[in-house]
């Protein structure tokens, strides 16, 4: 008798797709807004704050990075664990994320302000902006650490197949920080505020109320069980190491290789710069759905893993890949054709305008085959191919997007530079997917042949 296929059509996993990730996209959305009001406010203070939460930067994206390393590899182990039907394997991962990764990164918190001094002078900030940076360190250091921590309890809600309530959270806290950033800054009536720490202090209560409620939501479902932690360290630490070690190394490549596209892109001047770090924070905004999506994907896809179901895993791909490449092509030939007026609306300064249009043309239109390989990485954590993640990671960038911006300047100047970008891009979305293809082509036969044994 000849059997009928179960699997959901395409338009289905489609729309389940799309449910889970909107709530994610709107959260990173926020999650943008956030830093970007900060940096707003703190700019009416003057140059020299400014300049102080600046030089603050690369040490907070340190610790995202180690942050997003560790809430990558427990995503995908406890929804590998329930997909396994593993269950208080899976609750006890749910305590050790939130209690041992809570706890290293409290040690990165505390020794990045016991080499404060070092750091920021290797950074080349002043005595004058170090004895600014200093008040607002000191309470930006324990904002970072709740917001991590804040961000591991997401994680589990993630790992569970809830994305509603970490997207919402995440504008929660954002608008929080919108609402108590002007008035512990600047002040109200006769009260002229904290100044730059009152920027720090808005995050951290903001951080802090957010993890009272993910507190809340967290009790009666049994997600976090103590009991038996130690036990399930043994089995689980090596896995953990295996995917977060490789998971925080590419966290890491992205901030090194925008150090070295703006260092070529300075060749062309000051307005290039203003208008690469512009171009910079609108592609940030442009690819929400594709961040939104490689937060969502990988749960689901980790409880495919988990049931060894590779068929759903390859079905949930291609609509991933269809949708991403569908919407941001549409959005980006969008961009394209209003690249000038755009990049008049965004900047004031003609030289920088040029340069602006020069950039929202060549480069959002490549975003589809970015974003393939965005969500190829996130996916391959979610598999059990950690290395392969890494190594797209540092093939994206150091292969396809570095040589061939290079490559684009040396040939067309700063429209080349744009060109270059745009089909490193391109190439990086084509390797990864092929990649992707082979590693899952080679699970599944290894998969036939055990069920043949």
């Amino acid at each position: 008798m000849q059997q009928t296929d179960t699997r959901p059509s395409n338009l289905s996993l489609a729309w389940q797709l799309w449910q889970q990730t909107w709530p994610m996209a709107l959260g990173v959305m926020a999650l943008l807004g956030f830093h970007l009001v900060d940096s707003v406010f703190v700019a009416r203070l003057g140059t020299l704050p400014l300049a102080a939460q600046s030089f603050t930067f690369p040490l907070a994206f340190l610790v995202i990075g180690v942050q997003v390393g560790i809430g990558i590899a427990i995503a995908a182990l406890i929804s590998r664990a329930i997909g396994a039907g593993q269950i208080d394997d899976a609750n006890r991962l749910g305590a050790l994320v939130l209690t041992g990764g809570g706890a290293l990164l409290g040690v990165l918190v505390l020794l990045l302000w016991l080499v404060q001094g070092p750091i920021f002078s290797l950074l080349g900030a002043s005595e004058q902006v170090q004895a600014i940076i200093r008040p607002y360190w000191a309470l930006q250091l324990p904002a970072i650490w709740m917001g991590g921590v804040v961000y591991l309890g997401y994680s589990l809600f993630r790992a569970h197949g809830n994305t509603r309530f970490p997207g919402l959270m995440m504008v929660l806290t954002s608008l929080l920080n919108l609402i108590l950033d002007p008035l512990l800054i600047f002040g109200i009536g006769d009260w002229q505020g904290f100044g730059l720490p009152g920027a720090a202090l808005a995050t951290l209560l903001a951080f802090v109320i957010g993890a009272l409620l993910l507190v809340w939501a967290l009790r009666g479902k049994g997600w976090v069980q103590r009991h038996g932690m130690l036990e399930q360290v043994k089995v689980s630490g090596l896995p953990f190491l295996h995917i977060a070690g490789p998971a925080m190394i590419s966290q890491l490549m992205p901030p090194l290789a925008a150090m070295l596209a703006t260092a070529l892109v300075a060749r062309s001047g000051e307005q290039a710069v203003a208008a690469w770090g512009m171009a910079s924070r609108l592609e940030s905004f442009t690819i929400v759905l594709v961040l939104g999506m490689t937060m969502a994907l990988p749960p689901w896809l980790g409880r495919c893993y988990g049931r060894r179901d590779w068929d759903t895993v390859q079905q949930l791909m291609k609509v991933g890949a269809i949708m991403v490449i569908g919407w941001q092509t549409l959005l980006g030939l969008m961009l394209a054709v209003l690249a000038v007026p755009l990049a008049n609306l965004l900047v004031e300064t003609a030289p920088v305008q040029g340069y602006l249009a020069v950039l929202i043309r060549c480069m959002p239109p490549s975003f589809g085959l970015l974003g393939v390989c965005m969500l190829v990485v996130s996916a391959s954590n979610a598999l059990g191919w950690p290395m392969r993640a890494m190594l797209l990671s540092f093939l994206r960038l150091f292969l396809c997007y570095l040589p061939l911006l290079w490559l684009g300047f040396q040939l067309g100047g700063f429209g080349g530079l744009a060109l270059g970008a745009a089909f490193g891009n391109l190439m990086a979305g084509v390797m990864a997917w092929m990649g992707y293809q082979q590693a899952l082509s080679t699970v599944e036969v290894a998969s036939a042949g055990a069920v043949d044994s």
